[in-house]
């Protein structure tokens, strides 16, 4: 039987009895899951969305009730976590930019494989040079799919802050995947005889 409590009751029961906060992790577990899945290897994203569940019932007397939904609050906790490891990250986004992919003549469809990784690489690259509050806004709104006002809430950011980021974040990606132009060679006049 699933609980009918909006999460905000949930979590405000779960201070007296503890097992309420397993409705939330019932409701967001996957969520928060896929979204640090999308982020980080398997065994890194089960770690952390476990420590996200952890943090948010260790801090559960601190959220506030206003809040009918706890998904933001449990993406900013995770957002957080995974701060912590964007070295990492950064280090394997700039390695895939790095892959060049092996052409195979005769295969067909071949051309548009090629295409494809040489963006992945791009876009890999330029989600790698993105700063981290650009970074995080930007796979907040994608990956984890929170509209403008969710992130805010999950940042604890203004409103016109996750705009002016996420403007800036789609700003550096579309100059980075833009086609580069090419120079066009200069042919000397022929000569008149």
């Amino acid at each position: 039987m699933s609980d009918s409590r909006s999460d905000s009751e949930a979590i405000t029961a779960s201070v007296r009895d503890p097992l309420a906060f397993a409705a939330i992790f019932d409701r967001h577990f996957w969520a928060i899951h896929d979204y640090l899945r999308r982020r980080l290897d398997r065994q890194l994203a089960d770690e952390l969305a476990s420590q996200t569940f952890l943090l948010a019932f260790d801090r559960r007397s601190a959220f506030d009730p206003r809040r009918a939904n706890s998904r933001p609050w449990l993406f900013g906790i995770a957002s957080n976590l995974i701060r912590e490891h964007r070295r990492s990250e950064l280090r394997e986004l700039r390695a895939l930019a790095e892959l060049t992919p092996e052409l195979v003549p005769g295969i067909e469809g071949v051309e548009s494989r090629v295409d494809a990784e040489r963006m992945r690489g791009l876009l890999a690259g330029a989600l790698a040079d993105l700063p981290s509050e650009e970074a995080d806004v930007l796979l907040l709104l994608v990956w984890a799919e929170l509209d403008q006002p969710e992130i805010a809430d999950a940042l604890s950011i203004p409103l016109g802050t996750v705009k002016s980021r996420l403007s800036r974040a789609r700003q550096r990606l579309r100059a980075a995947l833009e086609p580069r132009a090419t120079p066009t060679p200069t042919h000397p006049h022929p000569d008149r005889r």
